[in-house]
């Protein structure tokens, strides 16, 4: 079993940057793809951003290209999701998870280790 843990969530206004934060306890995961989900009241989980065992093979869902950025620091099994130019429909909770294989996917069947997520909020 691997520790995943997510922090940096709370409460932003629109317009404004928050950084989320996710370690895995496991230094082996520093071989595998890495993403961010996320999962509003009444809606399905939804694919943030995805980053590969090295650092590239960067993959974004269509609401947030261009205003996150997600990256990585391999040798500490740390990944980041920068998040910039907040918007209401922002508001989830944001979870993060090791992806079975080396590169990054869209589809969360593709992670097998997953954090417990942090609640980010926006407000107008």
């Amino acid at each position: 079993q691997v520790q995943v843990r997510e922090t940096g969530g709370g409460l932003a206004q629109a317009g404004t940057s928050l950084t989320l934060s996710c370690s895995a306890a496991r230094r082996t995961n520093s071989n595998n793809g890495m993403g961010w989900f996320r999962q509003a009241p009444g809606k399905e989980r939804e694919f943030v951003a995805g980053i590969g065992w090295n650092g590239g093979n960067t993959i974004y869902g269509d609401s947030v290209k261009d205003r996150f950025t997600i990256s990585r620091d391999r040798g500490q099994s740390t990944v980041f999701l920068q998040m910039n130019n907040l918007k209401p429909e922002d508001t989830a909770i944001y979870y993060c998870a090791v992806a079975l294989r080396a590169f990054a996917s869209r589809a969360s069947s593709d992670y097998r280790y997953w954090g417990q997520g942090t609640q980010v909020t926006v407000s107008s």
